[in-house]
């Protein structure tokens, strides 16, 4: 590496976090709360809406709450079932998923323990994730990831999200180091490593869902050790 790295920040969904798993048994008990069976039709319309809408949500086109609702309309209307016209009563509902994907809330199982190998090397350990400040921190807070790490950015918080520069540069500096000192870890290509390139981070892409917590581990203490600046293509 052409700059020593002294911070490692993290995505959040995805990364550390199993999002897509928590969504997934979130999504067979809201809809079975609701007397609809869930088939793979439906899980994969609720991935989709929801990847939609919430890039919505983070270009700012519409609150958090409207793009809850649009995602649990279009859904609703696919199972068959006429969804609520009345917000409350869409918000309600929408309720249900929540507790649910909140019962389901789970870290990758190597991702405690891959930040604090990343602490004992004497990195500082960051986190900047699209979301809102009270969901993301209360994820960590209940995995317990959050006593783990020295900083936190939301995209709610901060005012920008990935693949902004100014959300890696703005995490760089309440870690107190230069942007061109951090190493960043995501799953997505675009918001996470060519976004953290652009603002001017070392980055390495990982997928703990496909690859397991052994491949994300070696592949972030490679990019720390200076074999391999930018993981996988």
């Amino acid at each position: 590496m052409t700059s020593p790295v002294r911070a490692v920040v993290f995505d959040l969904d995805g990364t550390l976090f199993d999002h897509a798993g928590a969504s997934a048994r979130a999504v067979d008990d809201f809809l079975r709360s609701v007397g609809v069976a869930a088939t793979p039709t439906l899980h994969a319309a609720w991935a989709e809406a929801e990847a939609r809408h919430f890039e919505r949500w983070r270009q700012g086109e519409v609150s958090l709450a409207e793009q809850r609702r649009a995602r649990l309309t279009e859904v609703l209307s696919l199972a068959g079932i006429h969804p609520p016209r009345d917000s409350d009563e869409l918000d309600v509902l929408f309720g249900r998923y929540l507790a649910a994907y909140r019962a389901a809330w789970s870290p990758f199982p190597g991702s405690a323990s891959l930040v604090r190998e990343v602490a004992d090397l004497g990195m500082a350990v960051g986190v900047l994730t699209d979301g809102t400040e009270e969901q993301q921190h209360d994820k960590l807070a209940v995995t317990g990831l959050g006593d783990l790490v020295d900083v936190v950015c939301t995209s709610e918080r901060i005012g920008v999200a990935k693949p902004d520069r100014r959300a890696f540069q703005r995490v760089a500096a309440e870690l107190g180091v230069p942007v061109t000192a951090c190493l960043f870890v995501g799953d997505d290509p675009q918001r996470d490593v060519a976004g953290a390139r652009a603002a001017g981070m070392h980055a390495v892409l990982v997928d703990p869902a496909r690859d397991g917590d052994a491949v994300v581990r070696t592949r972030v203490l490679s990019a720390l050790g200076g074999e391999s600046e930018t993981g996988p293509r």
